[in-house]
């Protein structure tokens, strides 16, 4: 099978809807991908529309919204919504669109409503649930079956929402299994990296730093898992720690700065050696053994075993996973308690945020260690995610180029490669990788229902 008949819609192809177009689950086998997975901007309409509407997004954290009438505007699946705290104080997921005429409630970014949403357009105005509270010049509406429109029913939720330990997720479309049997063994994932505050709590700490990436957002999400790539990729980067380093005294600890950097440049075998989980619906766990954030340290260990007891403050300590993914947009590091989320934009645009937590109650150098982990690694100014960014904009351009069509997923793909997860592989294995392709091609096949 050629690319051409793979895929007949071709990489200039526009968006069209369901019934013009071919099944776009031949752009995967079993290990490998048609380049046009990343680059046909059919492909991305379609990921939007069924993928990224099936899937558990992270919308935000509770944090962010701490008293009702708080909110955060945000591109959610190419969709513009608004994660707001109710009166009752639940968390809502809602178009961030008036009934009336379609204008935005509140710019991207946090704000706060009060006690009602108001549109600046023509005054409409909703309650904290969405329903409307008022419309200017009611009376002209008489008799005019406004009452009976989609307009008196006011905003649209999203969807299902889903609130774990303050991290907020929902999906615009009920297919699929619900949120602790998509999540599975994410959800201790996410208790572990919450009980890094002895009272159990988590927040924001300070903004999120944002970027756009020119690339697809599967060719980011793929790095995320790739742990081949930081010898050669960011070798520039542990050199020149190296160096300055190696002017200090040998007997002394490095400081946080270089005990950060230092690791990237750590051999094949190491990562090789981290191990990793493969986990149901393309979620997976890098680094199960170890990983490079194995020696940050920053909690105080005594005030998690009073809290927490021995055991269980034994496993957070002990949780530094180098990524944990929950497909398709967020990737969590528990030490040292940052994340990344993807919102793509555009086949060869996506917005990366970087997030960082802290753990209430907790030493300050947890915080510390968060914060600079992000601008040293994650922020516009850092010199590792300037490799990063170089390569991931130099694969969406060279994809173009004539000759074989397919990207190779082959490493590790022996003996049961294809047997399905969970199951536990080397920290190199592309099996990773071919997990999230697996859940990529599930997600995308036509769905039973209308669209949302």
């Amino acid at each position: 099978m050629d690319g051409a008949r793979a895929w007949p819609g071709g990489t200039e192809a526009a968006a069209a809807p369901d019934a013009a177009v071919p099944d776009v689950r031949a752009l995967v086998r079993p290990h490998e991908v048609h380049r046009d997975i990343y680059r046909c901007p059919r492909v991305f309409a379609l990921e939007m529309q069924r993928l990224w509407a099936r899937a558990w997004l992270f919308v935000g954290h509770d944090s962010q919204v701490p008293e009702p009438g708080d909110l955060v505007a945000l591109q959610l699946a190419a969709q513009p919504v608004l994660m707001l705290r109710r009166e009752d104080g639940g968390i809502a997921v809602l178009h961030n669109r008036c009934a009336h005429k379609g204008a935005p409630l509140a710019p991207e970014g946090p704000g706060r409503a009060g006690r009602l949403l108001r549109c600046h357009y023509h005054g409409w105005s909703y309650r904290l649930d969405g329903s409307v509270a008022g419309v200017p010049q009611r009376g002209g509406y008489e008799g005019s079956g406004l009452d009976a429109a989609a307009a008196a029913r006011g905003l649209t939720p999203y969807g299902e929402v889903a609130v774990h330990r303050g991290f907020v997720f929902a999906r615009a479309r009920a297919d699929g299994p619900g949120f602790e049997a998509a999540m599975g063994e994410l959800l201790d994932a996410l208790d572990l990296i919450a009980d890094r505050s002895p009272r159990a709590r988590l927040r924001v700490a300070g903004g999120v730093l944002r970027s756009v990436v020119p690339a697809n957002w599967k060719i980011y999400l793929e790095n995320v898992n790739d742990a081949l790539h930081p010898p050669s990729t960011h070798g520039s980067v542990t050199e020149s720690a190296r160096r300055l380093w190696g002017r200090q005294e040998t007997a002394q600890e490095p400081p946080l700065a270089m005990r950060q950097l230092l690791p990237f440049g750590s051999g094949p075998d190491f990562f090789d050696q981290m191990g990793g989980r493969l986990l149901p619906h393309g979620h997976s766990i890098l680094g199960t053994r170890q990983s490079i954030h194995s020696g940050y340290g920053g909690l105080d260990a005594q005030a998690l075993r009073a809290a927490h007891g021995e055991e269980r403050a034994a496993r957070v300590l002990g949780f530094a996973p180098q990524n944990v993914v929950f497909y398709p947009s967020m990737a969590l590091k528990g030490t040292p308690q940052v994340m990344r989320v993807l919102r793509p934009l555009a086949p060869d645009r996506t917005l990366l945020e970087a997030w960082a937590f802290e753990p209430e109650g907790a030493d300050p150098a947890a915080l510390r260690s968060a914060l600079l982990y992000n601008r040293q690694v994650f922020s516009p100014w850092s010199m590792v995610a300037h490799d990063d960014l170089h390569l991931f904009e130099g694969i969406q351009r060279s994809l173009a180029a004539d000759g074989n069509p397919w990207v190779s997923l082959h490493r590790g793909a022996r003996g049961n490669a294809d047997a399905p997860p969970p199951r536990d592989v080397g920290g190199l294995d592309e099996g990773l990788l071919r997990n999230q392709y697996r859940a990529w091609a599930e997600l995308m096949a036509p769905p039973a229902g209308p669209a949302p």
